[in-house]
């Protein structure tokens, strides 16, 4: 045992076997463990117990990881770890744009799924740190604190990455990152080359600040390179 985290995980799987196993790994760690056994008891379970970080299966009963991610992310930014034993491109790439974290193919090692799930947990800014933390430009406000953009008035929630990918991008206005830059920096490792990854969260971000023609901010796509948060003078 390494004592108590202070963080709780949710479980969400249909099979026994792999709650039970992931539960061990997790509770040597120093995680309070938490249970669900299809997707509608994962969505009681986040309301109920608001956990820190979810490891959440694709195929479930009731309600499939994918629709229980959307469900999710309508009432919680809690940072998400998706599991499926279909490892395609399209799964991955949808559970993303419906606000995953992270994803790992099964079969799986569970040290591996609890490493990433400190990797996570480790970019989430602690209370102390996010209560001050606010980026302000003319028309948008950046709340890390409470995780929420304002665009022109209108207000939008971010999930745990695409804040940090923005609020990465925005405390360094005019600075190009190239994307494997931005992956160490908010995943914290290798994603296995996939810079996708970063390339569906921007496409989020920016469907959510709306930026428009005369606004003196942007998300700059730097051909061949990466992203740089604009402003302009």
């Amino acid at each position: 045992m390494n004592g108590q985290t202070g963080h709780t995980v949710l479980i969400a799987d249909d099979e026994p076997s792999i709650r039970e196993i992931l539960a061990l790994y997790f509770s040597k760690e120093g995680f309070t463990v938490v249970e669900a056994i299809d997707g509608a008891d994962t969505i009681i379970k986040v309301q109920q117990v608001k956990p820190n970080i979810i490891i959440l299966d694709l195929m479930m009963p009731v309600l499939d990881g994918l629709e229980a991610c959307k469900q999710i992310r309508k009432i919680s930014p809690v940072p998400i770890i998706m599991l499926t034993a279909r490892a395609e491109d399209e799964d991955r790439i949808m559970g993303l744009e419906l606000g995953a974290d992270d994803y790992v193919s099964k079969p799986f090692n569970p040290r591996e799924v609890v490493a990433r799930a400190k990797a996570v947990l480790r970019r989430v800014p602690d209370a102390g740190f996010v209560a001050a933390s606010v980026l302000s430009f003319p028309y948008l406000e950046i709340n890390i604190a409470e995780y929420t953009v304002t665009s022109y008035g209108q207000t939008s929630a971010f999930t745990a990455k695409e804040m940090e990918l923005l609020w990465h991008l925005a405390s360094h206005p005019g600075r190009v990152f190239s994307r494997d830059q931005l992956l160490e920096a908010i995943w914290g490792y290798s994603y296995f080359g996939d810079t996708r990854t970063v390339d569906t969260h921007i496409k989020r971000i920016r469907q959510k600040i709306g930026a428009r023609e005369d606004t003196p901010w942007d998300i700059k796509t730097i051909w061949g390179v990466g992203y740089k948060f604009e402003v302009k003078a």
